[in-house]
């Protein structure tokens, strides 16, 4: 049997180690070696995602019989019908899905409707973040900050950049004197100059 497991986390500062050693265990427990990954770092929110299309293809092909999610909000969190959606896709073409960390198997009678609660409560916790983004970002503006990351360079940082490029610096050479990324001395040099 050709058993694979999908694993996603939505940002690339996080890692999916906890959830392959999860997978890894239940895999394990039921006499299962995991052959394939897919892996990405990507928001759950849309279907179009690189290897979710190549699960998709390789599950079509036949080449998936068992896949294994660390959770279904993994697979998706745009909603009941996206879920059904790929679910039903899957399982039609011979491909049992396990969750790993829900609790419920997605067979049997009760299944579909375990689905529509799990994919409502991912959509919803894809929701309430967004919310929470939003309103963090509304109290940091009213106090008069930026929003977003810090910039790396000072003003101060700007102007001897620009000083080194005039004098004839490349932007590598200014990266090495400076001792920061090529591509934030190109953003620094492109920034219009700051009006007196």
């Amino acid at each position: 049997m050709n058993v694979a497991a999908y694993v996603r986390v939505s940002s690339k500062s996080q890692d999916t180690a906890m959830q392959r050693a999860a997978i890894e265990r239940a895999a394990s427990a039921r006499g299962d070696s995991i052959g394939t990954y897919y892996e990405e770092k990507r928001s759950g929110r849309t279907l179009a995602r690189p290897e979710l299309d190549r699960l998709r293809v390789d599950a079509r092909s036949g080449l998936i019989r068992r896949l294994y999610l660390f959770r279904l909000d993994r697979l998706t969190r745009s909603g009941i019908r996206d879920t059904f959606e790929v679910i039903e896709e899957l399982r039609g073409h011979g491909c049992e899905v396990v969750s790993v960390a829900d609790g419920f198997s997605l067979e049997g009678p009760a299944a579909e409707v375990i689905l529509a609660v799990m994919a409502w409560a991912a959509k919803m916790e894809r929701l309430a973040i967004n919310e929470r983004i939003s309103a963090a970002r509304e109290r940091i503006e009213a106090e008069g900050k930026a929003w977003g990351r810090p910039r790396r360079l000072s003003e101060a940082d700007c102007s001897k950049i620009a000083a080194l490029k005039t004098e004839g610096r490349s932007v590598r050479e200014i990266s090495v004197a400076l001792k920061v990324p090529r591509a934030t001395v190109a953003r620094a040099l492109a920034r219009p100059p700051k009006a007196a």
